[in-house]
């Protein structure tokens, strides 16, 4: 059988050396709360790309400060930034693997002292701030300042931009009915539900003409937000403006009770990838080889995106290949312990 979890991914102008992807996953390290990164990350991420993950993401990067989920995110709503996250990208270049950002604002679930915005003025619960509904001006300054950071992304080195449009934050907000009860074209039908999205991605694709992906969360888990039919919908949209493939996560738009397992959000990538017509990437509790390799070859996924999984052995690849009886060179300092 020809493995497909080491075999090469091409999307435009970048080609993968695997299928194994670093998952964005927040650090809360940005010590000085000014969006920074500090040696904390370079560690972080240049460790996984020493382990051969093919396609290391940094955490969800903020766009304007007041759209961290904590203070202590990275941020990239500054020229300031482009220079520490240049040199995480180096990092992740020197051992073969490609770079990608994932640009997020957080709306109302920005946990922060200052204020907050969101579609409407709806808190996610009784423990969080009530945000304020945006205005137009604060939708159009939001959308250019995803622009603005598509365009640092290009000069600090990145390959693949992805928007975070899952897990309750902001785009993930106007697209769900769950929180977006405006009554203008920002809200009510699915179109207009959209509409943010699609702005922001008509604006990004100004500055970034590379790899873009678009995480969404494939089930809300309450009676009254999108269903599948909504998501695939959403992605057939995000193919005809030229994305290249929809990251499916789960969850987080509101407070639910969810019970995961192995794979529990693979039928929500398959069921999007067969109706829309467009690569996804499976991720949640994806943990073997094996495991990963079955998705890929029954076609249910392109790539495989792993969180916990690589925070617990950031050599998973190796974990994998030895698993799957396959050879994969490592880093010449680690030969002994690889042979």
């Amino acid at each position: 059988m020809k493995l497909k979890l080491f075999e090469p991914y091409t999307v435009k102008n970048v080609t993968l050396k695997n299928r194994i992807v670093m998952s964005p996953m927040c650090m809360y390290s940005a010590y000085g709360q000014d969006g920074h990164a500090q040696p904390f990350h370079f560690a972080h991420y240049e460790s996984r790309a020493a382990g051969q993950v093919g396609l290391v993401f940094t955490e969800a990067t903020s766009i304007l400060p007041e759209g961290r989920i904590s203070h202590e995110d990275l941020g990239i709503w500054d020229d300031s930034h482009i220079e520490g996250l240049k040199s995480i990208n180096e990092g992740i270049h020197r051992h073969g693997a490609k770079a990608g950002i994932q640009l997020a604002h957080a709306g109302r679930k920005a946990n922060l002292r200052d204020e907050i915005f969101a579609p409407s003025a709806e808190a996610f619960s009784d423990a969080m701030k009530v945000p304020s509904e945006m205005t137009k001006e604060d939708i159009q300054r939001t959308i250019k300042s995803f622009q603005k950071g598509a365009a640092r992304s290009k000069k600090a080195g990145f390959d693949i931009v992805e928007l975070h449009g899952a897990h309750g934050y902001l785009i993930n907000q106007f697209l769900s009915p769950l929180t977006n009860k405006r009554t203008d074209e920002y809200g009510g039908s699915r179109k207009n539900r959209y509409r943010f999205l699609a702005d922001t991605i008509t604006a990004v694709q100004k500055e970034w003409d590379g790899p873009l992906f678009v995480r969404i969360s494939g089930a809300e888990y309450h009676k009254g937000g999108n269903t599948m039919e909504d998501f695939v919908y959403f992605s057939s949209e995000m193919k005809d403006q030229g994305v290249d493939l929809i990251d499916v996560s789960s969850g987080g738009i509101v407070p639910a009770a969810i019970e995961p397992y192995p794979g529990y959000q693979v039928k929500f990538a398959e069921q999007v990838k067969e109706g829309a017509k467009i690569n996804t990437g499976a991720v949640g509790l994806i943990t073997s080889g094996n495991q990963a390799e079955e998705i890929l070859q029954n076609d249910r996924a392109d790539l495989i995106f792993l969180a916990r999984a690589l925070l617990k052995n950031p050599y998973w690849p190796k974990q994998a290949a030895d698993e799957l009886g396959h050879e994969l060179e490592g880093p010449r300092q680690y030969t002994r312990a690889w042979q």
